[in-house]
This record gives structure tokens, C-alpha cells and sequence, in this order.
């Protein structure tokens, strides 16, 4: 268990100023890989020691240790993948020895790394080793990112840190694994109980962090994640700030606050053993778990991915070597008569518990309802009410997809009229046809450039959703992957409403106004969606239509109807 050598520093990958500058020169005749957020996320905390004892991305022997059998080649506990996941495309300009660059979304370059393996490797084996789920259960977040996201070769090898990557928020509050090591030294904390956390924090939370310190006789350290969380989290600006209102209603002796840019997986019991490590890192000798520690939530099947104590049990089976003492996350409940929280287990007999559910929580910041004082903190609750304004208040996206010729666009271009009568918010259209004109003109109708021109529109409609305005799409969009994709994008600002306009292909060909099913049955049209090229219908569609024997305006009316039903807008 660490106690004194939480004092101690870790190693770092970053290389001296002076190698850093002979390096970037170099670099301009190295290929570059421009990382993806989560890449850059990895590579932050390669470089500053917060996944010691990692030299750099995972060479496929260590890989396969940490699949199968959670350790490294040496021995080493280490419980997830740390890859460089790369196009195939990119992969054929590198073989083993090949020096590359790592560029940022901006282009400034980071790190250099020498490629030491190359591989293809078994998502459906990683998937169900590392995420213990269906291997292609697309519900958890990870195993969606694995299959429809990452790219599909591996690349490995070490990694020499050139500069750590730009953060213009919240500065003083992001500390390095070394940088808070220093400040446990300096304030003498020998014993450091660290909560993790990627949502906002209430009173429940503020009682159960000041328990545990008080019981572990250790001071305390919120240490939340700011870099990928779960896709339609409260964004981590807000929850700094709610955060930041929180920690005055600590002892300031005897509490901090640091943020962690760590890309999560949602992987539940590895993902904790994983935050073990990483909180071992940086200097912490106990850390909270609960029982459902970093779970995705429900399956495609709408159970629980991980059972109840999963998490717990396995920390508490590697609590030795991560070197972490496991403090127990006791769910605390708020007492009417007594006035105050208790853990769920300790209720005194004959009282009355209160709790609000954070469905509940949404639902009263969407109607804009009072939420109790006990509940959470006045300046918590105000904080969320900036990002979360009442529901008929906010962007939206309405995202029609069907056949060619089902009657998307003629239902949306109605749609859209009736929206406009209505006003209060700017309305935008973005028809498939349209788009293909205006934002895709160099695109054809191959698999890949139709997912490159659906994930354009969604791009599109998450930025007129996160602005406050309406964006109706009304794409074919045959594939699931990509429509899920689109919604995770747009839901992160507001609502996604996804309408299948379930219009049978012999319909939809016995209208073909434009004459392109006549030209696919006769292979004039290659990959035509319903003749020659699937289409994956929704199975969980906010809306059904089919347009057969119905009028286009008593189409418009329906998802009128539902937009209402779900507060988006009002009659």
C-alpha cells in the first residue's frame, strides 16, 4: 500500500527542450498522424506519466496480455488496451522502425513515435475480453467506437513527448500525475482519497466524499474526468463549474480539486482497476468505487452490462498490486424527519428517504421545475439551468430516413413550413439532394462516401442544434452505424428525433419520379439502396410513418404530435 512514496516522482516520456527542438525539425520528413480526441487523450497521459508504467502504444504482445489476461509481457497489471488505431490507407505508409509524427486536430505536433508493430487485430475478441459484453452489441459505447470508429489496424511502439497538449480551461485546475504528487508533499497529505466523477455534484455527493475522507482519516481529492466521458454527459464545462461552486462547501485544508483529461471506455469492472493505476499515478493512496464503477448502462436488450458489485469485486481482487486502497461508494439517501443524508443502509426505522433520480433531475430541469434544496445546491442547480434551458427552449434535430422515394423530403419541406408558422426559432432544412449539390458535390455512392456525406449532415444539424435552432435531415441514410453516429453527435446539444418513413420499396418504385429504379434493375446505378445495396431499417425509431394511403400534411401533423408529447415544442 503507498503511504510515504505517494511523494515520489513517476516518469515522464517527454524529452529535453533541446531534443523536443531537433525532434520537431526531423518531423517535417516523418509521416504524420493527425489524432483523434481520444488519441490525443491516451497520448496526455503517455507522455506525463498518468499510465506509468506504459513507455508508449501497446506492441501486439503486450496487447494481447492485456486482452486476455489484463497484464503486460513484463508481468505488469494493466487492464486496457492502449493502441494507436490508424487507416489502413496510413498503415501501408509505415512498417516497423518507421519514425512518425503525432499531430494534434491543429496540426502542432506532440510526440514522435518509433512504430514497432503492426497488426489487424480481433475487435470481436477485444470487445468481448475487454468490455465482457456481446461482441457486437452496439449499445456500449466502447464496442461502437471499436467497430464503427477506430481505425482498423493497430500501430505500437514508444513515444518520445515533445509538448503536452494546448488547454485554454481551466488551467490552475489541471494538474499533472507529478504536479499533484508535488502539492501532497508540499501540504504533507500522506493519505489521499480520490472520487471520481463525470457528473455534476450534488448534496448526496458532497455527504458521501466528506464520509469516506472522514473514515479512511484521509484527506480528499475530486479528481473528475474532462476528456471523453459517456456520449450525452453534461459537458464538462458545465460540470466544472457546478464543480467549482461545490468545493467552498469543503474544509479548505483538507480537501482539493484537480481534472483529469482521461478518455473513458465505460468498461466497467477493468475500468476501475484501470482508474486504480491511474490514480496510484498520481499520488492517491484510496480511491471510491462503486458498484457500478464507469458502467455503460443498459444493453441492447435493456439489462444491466455488469452486475451490481462487478467493479468492487475485481478491485477488490488486484487492490494489493495497484497499490489503492478500495473505499466502498455507499449510496447515501436524504432523511425527511431527520433533515439529513444517511447511507441507504443505515435509514433510521420509520422514516421517510426522498431521492430524486437523475431521469427525474432532467425531467425538472427540461419542464424547468423547482428542484429542492436538499437535493442539490443552489448554485449547482443554477449552473445547470444556463446549459440546460426548458425543452421548448432548446435545438433539436429531426432526422428523416427511408428509401429513395418514400416521401422524406416532401414530409420535412412540410415539416418545416408548419415549424416556421409556429416561430420562436430559426428553422433549417437539410435535404439529401441538397446537400449532395451544396457540402458533397465531389462525393459518389460507394459505402464510404455514403457514411462520410450522412456524418457531414450530422455534423451540420449538431452545430444548428447546439446553437438553438431546428435541423430537419431527410437523408436515405441506410446504415445503423452512421445513424447512431449522427445521433450521439446531435445529442450531446439536444434532442434527437429519428423518423422512419417506412415506405415498401414497391411503392417507393412505383412512384420513381426520377426514374432511378427503372435504372438500377437494369445496372445503370451501381449500389443503389433497396435493389442492389441494403438499407438497415430503424428498430427504435422515435416515429414510424408510412406515407401509403396518407396525405403529406397529416404526415407533417404526426411528427408535430410527437415533438409536442416530447416537450420540444408547444401547441
Amino acid at each position: 500500500m503507498m503511504t510515504a512514496s505517494n511523494h515520489s516522482t513517476i516518469p515522464e516520456l517527454f524529452v529535453s527542450p533541446a531534443e523536443a527542438a531537433k525532434l520537431k525539425i526531423e518531423a517535417g520528413h516523418m509521416p504524420s498522424w493527425d489524432l483523434t480526441a481520444r488519441q490525443v487523450c491516451d497520448l496526455e497521459l503517455l507522455m506525463n506519466g498518468g499510465f506509468n508504467p506504459l513507455k508508449g502504444f501497446l506492441s501486439e504482445a503486450d496487447y494481447n496480455g492485456v486482452v486476455e489476461n489484463m497484464r503486460l509481457t513484463d508481468g505488469s497489471l494493466w487492464p486496457m488496451p492502449i493502441t494507436l488505431d490508424v487507416s489502413e490507407k496510413f498503415a501501408e505508409t509505415v512498417a516497423p522502425g518507421t519514425r512518425i509524427a503525432l499531430r494534434d486536430a491543429e496540426g502542432v505536433i506532440l510526440a514522435v513515435m518509433t512504430v514497432t508493430d503492426k497488426w489487424v487485430p480481433n475487435k470481436a475478441n477485444e470487445a468481448a475480453k475487454v468490455f465482457g459484453a456481446g461482441a457486437d452489441d452496439l449499445a456500449h459505447p466502447a464496442i461502437n467506437y471499436l467497430h464503427n470508429v477506430a481505425g482498423p489496424v493497430y500501430l505500437g511502439g514508444p513515444v518520445q513527448g515533445l509538448a503536452a497538449p494546448m488547454h485554454y480551461d481551466f488551467k490552475s485546475r489541471r494538474d499533472t500525475p507529478n504536479e499533484l504528487r508535488a502539492y501532497f508533499k508540499k501540504v504533507n497529505w500522506v493519505k489521499v482519497v480520490a472520487f471520481q466523477t463525470r457528473n455534476p455534484l450534488h448534496r448526496a455527493h458532497q455527504e458521501l466524499t466528506f464520509r469516506a475522507a472522514r473514515e479512511a482519516e484521509a484527506n480528499l481529492l475530486i479528481h473528475p474526468v474532462v476528456g471523453m466521458t459517456k456520449p450525452g454527459d453534461v459537458d464538462h464545462f458545465t460540470r466544472v463549474r457546478c464543480y467549482e461552486a461545490v468545493i467552498d462547501k469543503y474544509p479548505a485544508s483538507t480537501t482539493t480539486m484537480s481534472l483529469l483529461n482521461l478518455a473513458m471506455r465505460m468498461a466497467g469492472p477493468r475500468e476501475a482497476v484501470w482508474h486504480g493505476l491511474i490514480r496510484r499515478n498520481h499520488g492517491v493512496t484510496h480511491f471510491i468505487v462503486g458498484r457500478d464503477h464507469a458502467g455503460p448502462g443498459k444493453n441492447s436488450q435493456g439489462k444491466d452490462f455488469y452486475g451490481p458489485y462487478d467493479a468492487q469485486d475485481l478491485f477488490k481482487q488486484y487492490e494489493s498490486e495497484i497499490g489503492v486502497k478500495m473505499v466502498d461508494f455507499k449510496h447515501m439517501v436524504y432523511v425527511q424527519e431527520r433533515d439529513q443524508y444517511y447511507p441507504a443502509n443505515e435509514v433510521p426505522e420509520g422514516c421517510t428517504v426522498l431521492d430524486i433520480s437523475g431521469t427525474e433531475l432532467r425531467r425538472r430541469l427540461r419542464e424547468g421545475l423547482e428542484i429542492p434544496a436538499w437535493f442539490s445546491f443552489p448554485e449547482v442547480v443554477a449552473q445547470l439551468r444556463k446549459t440546460s434551458p426548458a425543452r421548448d427552449k432548446q435545438g433539436f434535430t429531426v432526422f428523416f430516413t427511408g428509401l429513395s422515394g418514400s416521401g422524406k423530403s416532401t414530409i420535412a419541406n412540410a415539416l418545416m413550413v408548419k415549424l416556421m408558422e409556429m416561430g420562436g426559432r430559426p428553422v433549417t432544412l437539410l435535404d439529401g439532394d441538397v446537400v449532395r449539390k451544396h457540402l458533397s458535390s465531389e462525393l459518389g455512392f460507394s459505402k464510404e462516401h455514403r457514411d462520410i456525406n450522412i456524418r457531414r449532415i450530422g455534423y451540420v444539424a449538431s452545430e444548428i442544434t447546439k446553437n438553438g435552432g431546428i435541423a430537419i435531415c431527410a437523408p436515405i441514410a441506410p446504415y445503423t452505424a452512421t445513424r447512431r453516429a449522427v445521433r450521439e453527435m446531435i445529442e450531446a446539444y439536444g434532442a434527437f428525433i429519428e423518423v422512419h418513413v417506412a415506405t415498401s420499396v414497391e411503392e417507393c418504385e412505383r412512384r420513381d419520379r426520377k426514374g432511378l429504379y427503372k435504372l438500377a434493375r437494369e445496372g445503370k446505378i451501381k449500389e443503389f439502396t433497396g435493389i442492389s445495396d441494403p438499407y438497415e431499417a430503424p428498430t427504435r425509431a422515435e416515429l414510424v410513418i408510412d406515407t401509403e394511403g396518407t396525405d403529406v400534411d397529416s404526415c407533417a401533423h404526426q411528427v408535430i404530435l410527437k415533438l409536442e408529447s416530447m416537450g420540444l415544442i408547444k401547441a
